[in-house]
């Protein structure tokens, strides 16, 4: 049984959406199947930034498209991807 490392960028709909509520309403859903360990936000153009939530959650749990549909579907978020997926033996 291993534990993966997921990167899970969050667009947001614009630049003045509330980053921070959004961060927080996603370390929410996380929980449910594992915990966040670190948070960066990304440049991406014209002041839009992008929010990476990375977590590790257990390998068993499956997929993580149910978290990237939840978190996709909150208020002020475009879209969310797992854009990384790495497994952590240990």
């Amino acid at each position: 049984m291993a534990d993966v490392i997921v990167t899970l960028k969050i667009m947001p709909e614009s630049p003045e959406t509330d980053l921070k509520a959004i961060e927080e309403k996603g370390k929410e859903i996380i929980s449910k199947v594992g915990e966040v360990g670190k948070v960066e936000e990304e440049p991406i153009a014209f002041g839009l930034k992008a929010l990476k939530l990375i977590f590790v959650m257990d390998e068993d749990k499956g997929s993580t498209e149910p978290i990237e549909q939840e978190i996709a579907a909150l208020e002020g978020v475009n879209s969310a991807e797992a854009v990384d997926v790495r497994r952590a033996l240990g």
